[in-house]
């Protein structure tokens, strides 16, 4: 038997081997004495499974590692990361048959009891329910997933500024925020897009930046057309860092301040706005300007029309034709409305 302590840990852990490969978890105890019983069940799982051709049982621990390597190309993997986190004080050392829908309602418990939104308890929700998807159908770890239901989110509106309240932004905030905000004001890039854009990925001589495939919240590269102003921007900013487009002292960004952002936001007077809100108001002033939406969700790099309905009202001309063309064949009564009233017709 191998027991043993590890620096980063308070449990004990094991270490076995099986039919030639070597098993390493936590025990998810400090108690040596449960920490043996753990492992002669194990062990005696493990011979189950050899001898009798039982399904082996997995850990937490290893659908994480497993789910690290294979989705590692993620644009989202930073986030499945930190939710791997905090997930990991509620479920280390626990095997995935043992993932019930009480383990996730104690979850769910113990991410609202921290004041946080429903839409990042869904976030972390998930993330476990798609780990949990995997074992069952593609690793077959598990005969089934448990159900994981997300939380009702507000469907709020979106939030979009005016050209006024745009200009009161950017007034007030840092330089380094400014630039950033005022391109993705001109291009719609999200936030993370715009902190780790490099010089490699744009071209002003042709007037255009692009989103790799693997960067993109879709998988799939995003062409940038730009501006003059945006073109203007980025030339401003060349010899500041030989790789990275945006920093800050000299820096990249690895992260944007929320403190300077809700600063610079009630400075102006602006209430009730995030930063993804300058993407919403980037695609807003674009339906206003009449562009079509199919060429909107292009530039916005959407995966489906179904983000890109909800600008289609502010577009001027979307509707309009139609319904001209409607009113041209279709005449409920050939006279003249306007004098049918003033011959005194009353209701």
């Amino acid at each position: 038997m191998s027991l043993y302590r590890r620096k980063d840990s308070p449990y004990w852990w094991i270490k076995l081997s099986h039919n030639g490969r070597a098993i390493q978890r936590s025990t998810g105890t400090s108690d040596r004495n449960k920490a043996r019983e753990y492992h002669d069940k194990l062990k005696a799982q493990l011979w189950d499974v050899t001898r009798l051709g039982m399904k082996a049982s997995h850990t937490w621990e290893e659908a994480v590692l497993r789910w690290l390597e294979e989705k590692g190309h993620k644009a989202s993997i930073k986030e499945d990361r930190r939710n791997f986190v905090w997930l990991h004080t509620h479920l280390c050392g626990k095997e995935l048959s043992a993932i019930d829908r009480a383990t996730i309602d104690d979850i769910v418990k113990a991410r609202r009891s921290k004041g946080v939104a429903n839409a990042t308890v869904n976030r972390t929700l998930a993330l476990l329910r798609a780990v949990l998807r995997a074992a069952e159908g593609e690793w077959e770890w598990i005969e089934r997933a448990p159900k994981v239901r997300l939380l009702p989110e507000a469907k709020g509106r979106d939030r979009t500024l005016t050209r006024d309240e745009a200009a009161r932004l950017l007034a007030e905030l840092p330089e380094h925020l400014r630039v950033m905000a005022a391109f993705a004001l001109l291009t719609g890039a999200r936030q993370r897009n715009v902190r780790e854009l490099q010089w490699s990925q744009v071209d002003l001589e042709r007037g255009l930046a692009w989103i790799h495939p693997d960067q993109a919240k879709a998988g799939r590269g995003i062409a940038l057309p730009l501006t003059g102003e945006a073109v203007q921007l980025l030339r401003s900013l060349q010899g500041r860092h030989a790789e990275y487009v945006f920093t800050y002292r000299g820096q990249p960004l690895r992260y944007v301040r929320n403190t300077a952002w809700r600063s610079a936001l009630r400075r102006a007077g602006i209430g009730g706005f995030r930063w993804h809100d300058l993407r919403h108001t980037w695609a807003s002033w674009h339906a206003e300007a009449g562009t079509p939406m199919h060429v909107l969700r292009e530039l916005g790099g959407w995966a489906s029309d179904v983000m890109v309905r909800r600008y289609a009202h502010l577009s001027p001309g979307h509707l309009s034709a139609y319904v001209q063309s409607f009113g041209e064949q279709v005449r409920l009564q050939p006279g003249d409305y306007d004098s049918a009233t003033k011959g005194g017709a009353t209701a």
